[in-house]
């Protein structure tokens, strides 16, 4: 049985990185913190390690409503506060990207939010306050070339979650965007399988920019990091700071990267933006 002072939370895409790094800490924090998974290894995995850990899959509709119920009924119907962040990415080029791909990607990082985001809601609404932070990136204010399917999920979150928080002005429900640059998970790794599946790079025009490109960094094993990056206890620290103030900040930037970018996004011409993003094609 939980504390009745215990705040509670729902955290999407445990099974490692940021999701998982937020999910250690805010529990060492005194939350009480739901680490959901998208494939029921990790729930396994995670609840051996003492988390409560529901399946929760954004593609699978029945999973957001099952693994919701099932943190519910061990809080007496509460929620304090939601942080989706699971996602998934798809690189290659745009015009080599199936529509059906886009389709899949947009699911797991767009609708299913929507569909979690909204069954929340309404029990944020009756216990009379509530958090909803939403994962979004550096991407999501600036694109980059060869990540057409996550930059795109992440400008609709964007509007999505803008859009939430001006229309919940009139509630007790506060809803945060945090904005990440380069963080150490395991994206990238993540993404081959879906690059396999859907895109037949040997067949494009670009060709011989994938091979000399996007493959080398695709399945680049060294570990060389970016010299923006930083640890996801950075992301942490922020959403500690967007759960716990008493009156959040509206959008938080997480590393030099997103900071860096937000800033030429409002101060250069779009021009001049597109042509130095243009230099890491």
């Amino acid at each position: 049985m939980r504390p009745m002072s215990a705040r509670t939370i729902l955290i999407t895409g445990c099974s490692s990185g940021i999701g998982f790094a937020a999910a250690t800490a805010l529990r060492a924090q005194g939350w009480t913190v739901f680490a959901a998974c998208r494939q029921e290894a990790d729930c396994i995995r995670l609840r051996e390690m003492g988390f409560a850990s529901p399946r929760i899959d954004y593609a699978d509709a029945g999973s957001i409503a099952t693994g919701l119920s099932e943190v519910l009924e061990a809080t007496g119907g509460t929620l304090d506060a939601l942080f989706n962040n699971g996602a998934y990415a798809l690189p290659g080029a745009t015009e080599d990207i199936p529509t059906q791909a886009l389709r899949e990607v947009f699911e797991a990082g767009v609708f299913g939010w929507h569909e979690l985001t909204r069954r929340v809601i309404p029990v944020m609404r009756a216990q009379g306050h509530g958090r909803i932070v939403n994962h979004s990136s550096v991407l999501g204010l600036v694109v980059a070339p060869w990540r057409g399917p996550y930059n795109a999920t992440k400008f609709a979150i964007e509007a999505l979650t803008s859009t939430l928080r001006i229309e919940m002005r009139d509630t007790p429900i506060h809803v945060i965007t945090l904005n990440t640059g380069p963080i150490p998970t395991r994206i990238r790794a993540n993404s081959i399988p879906h690059f396999e599946r859907w895109v037949d790079w040997k067949a494009s025009p670009r060709a011989e920019q994938y091979r000399k490109r996007l493959i080398p960094r695709l399945y680049d094993s060294s570990g060389k990091a970016d010299p923006f990056q930083l640890p996801p206890v950075a992301v942490t620290e922020k959403l500690l700071h967007a759960l716990e103030a008493p009156t959040p900040a509206p959008r938080y930037h997480v590393t030099g990267a997103t900071v860096l970018m937000h800033a030429l996004r409002r101060g250069l011409p779009t021009r001049w933006l597109e042509a130095l993003i243009a230099q890491d094609r």
